[in-house]
């Protein structure tokens, strides 16, 4: 087991708000130093109101947690530092993370993160104003993400420079430069920052891009699936401490994991009003439905055989991924902190971060890898198109 000690929880939550820009919160170090053990024995989980988090929630809805996770609602966190700050400090012990994050939670702060699997795959996008139809009318504009180390800011950032266009912090983006500046923003607040037009696009998971196409204030530019096929978005995680004293309640929550993935997948609708019926998103049932779903897309898309547009759901976390991703980190922009890369070889990154014990069990115990959509080998090659 790793046990962390408050002097070093301490120190490293104080890199993070160095290095983490949304992290830097007085409230993550003072949480991270005093973290301890909660009375309650069962599993907690945490997530944010976004539908990369639909399966846990289904899992809570169709009651698929049982001995050793808390039968309580999943915890919602308004955001990215507020949902660390919780997982740090002992408050819940499962969520969903970007999976960049986990991996600068886990090298930063030591704070003994594994990721358990997949949560999703795809589902997110880059939604422009309305009259904006091409790449290049970006250039000496705003651009809002979500999270530095996110899988949206990187591929957001591959996408500009294969059109010749450099991303910028902390200075204003130039059209004669050919610059965009990034900004991080809250998904609830790039709604209305698009409506009045002090930014010309967000890069972000769903709902927001679909409020954005009905509310008539955005149109969606690119899903993300488009450009990286079937990415990771936001994974499966969990603590070493919790797998090492509760193996049977991370496995429960992993079955769990699984068949609510594999019930989205099977009826995308009744998930949507399952999400919307039981408070666990606030976004209204429409929109959630079109995530879920995007029926008849007015979209163009250069692989509609990846079927870019729509979240996908399965679990098993690809060693290929996690290699090209810390790649792809390496030669990303943020504003903080860079260091933790330095070690990180993206040949060893995998074995380090990912414990795939739990879902390789899963999978076989919901019908193995044909139920699942997944190559028997467990195999695949990373897809990038930019241009």
């Amino acid at each position: 087991m790793t046990v962390i000690s408050r002097r070093h929880l301490l120190a490293g939550a104080t890199g993070l708000t160095v290095a983490a820009g949304l992290f830097g919160s007085a409230d993550l170090v003072h949480s991270a130093s005093t973290a301890g053990r909660r009375p309650e024995s069962a599993l907690r989980v945490g997530y944010l109101p976004i539908t990369d988090a639909a399966p846990l929630l289904i899992a809570h809805s169709a009651g698929l947690y049982s001995s050793g996770v808390s039968s309580s609602k999943p915890v919602l966190f308004r955001s990215w530092a507020g949902l660390a700050e919780a997982f740090v400090s002992r408050q819940i012990d499962v969520a969903h993370l970007l999976m960049p994050m986990a991996l600068q939670l886990q090298r930063v702060m030591g704070a003994g993160v594994r990721v358990l699997g997949w949560n999703h795959t795809n589902g997110s996008a880059l939604t422009v104003a309305p009259d904006i139809t091409d790449l290049e009318q970006l250039v000496g504009t705003q651009v809002a993400i979500p999270f530095w180390w996110s899988i949206h800011n990187i591929v957001l950032q591959q996408l500009l420079r294969a059109h010749d266009i450099t991303p910028v912090v902390r200075r204003s983006a130039s059209r004669s430069k050919r610059t965009v500046e990034l900004v991080v923003m809250s998904p609830s607040d790039m709604v209305p920052a698009l409506a009045n037009r002090s930014i010309a696009g967000y890069v972000v998971a769903d709902p927001f891009n679909a409020i954005a196409q009905i509310k008539k204030i955005g149109r969606i530019h690119t899903f993300l699936g488009d450009v990286w096929r079937e990415h990771a978005c936001c994974v499966l995680v969990t603590r070493e401490d919790v797998i090492a004293e509760r193996p049977s309640a991370v496995q429960v929550v992993t079955d769990a994991v699984v068949a609510a993935q594999l019930q989205i997948t099977m009826d995308r609708n009744r998930a949507a009003g399952a999400l919307t019926s039981g408070s666990y998103l606030p976004q209204p049932l429409p929109a959630v439905r079109t995530a879920l779903t995007y029926p008849a897309p007015p979209y163009q898309f250069r692989h509609p055989d990846w079927s870019p547009q729509l979240v996908g759901f399965q679990p098993y976390p690809y060693p290929s991924f996690t290699r090209k991703l810390v790649e792809a980190m390496h030669d990303t922009v943020v504003d903080g902190d860079r260091g933790f890369l330095d070690d990180i070889d993206p040949s060893t990154a995998h074995d380090g971060l990912v414990d795939d014990t739990f879902v390789l069990n899963s999978i076989a115990a919901h019908g193995g890898t044909q139920a699942l959509g997944l190559p028997a080998d467990l195999v695949r090659a990373e897809q990038v198109q930019l241009l």
